[in-house]
């Protein structure tokens, strides 16, 4: 069965899209830690990330960089943190993560819940700056 991400990004189920480029896409995680919380993902289904080849890691990378430049410009932060933990879902990727304090990277912390209307808009202004 396809992963969650892969199914996202046909539609299947829905989610907020980012970005997409031929190998990769970058979607706001639908259950953030802060507002602008993203997960950049590559479309082929990979478990662990250090399984991947190592031009496609590096431009895995520079795509990351990419949203978080993004994000940094979009939502009110310090700096855009990055993590790769890779056990709750089969499928790599990074998680980019709006931080004022390092608290806000912490996974234990509960999930916050945003309304469709407010994922909208910060998925909106996310984009206009990767225009």
């Amino acid at each position: 069965m396809p992963s969650i991400f892969t199914r996202i990004l046909s539609g299947e189920i829905p989610g907020y899209i980012l970005a997409e480029e031929e190998h990769f896409a970058a979607i706001l995680d639908a259950f953030p830690l802060v507002r602008g919380h993203a997960l950049v993902i590559p479309k082929v289904e990979v478990d662990y990330i250090f399984d991947m080849d190592d031009n496609i890691l590096k431009e895995f990378h520079v795509f990351a960089k990419k949203i978080a430049i993004a994000q940094k410009k979009a939502i009110d932060c310090k700096k855009i943190g990055m993590a790769v933990i890779g056990l709750e879902v089969p499928h790599a990727h990074i998680h980019l993560i709006p931080m004022n304090q390092v608290q806000d990277m912490n996974f234990s912390n509960p999930k916050i819940n945003l309304e469709k209307k407010e994922m909208q808009e910060i998925q909106e202004r996310i984009k206009s700056f990767l225009k």
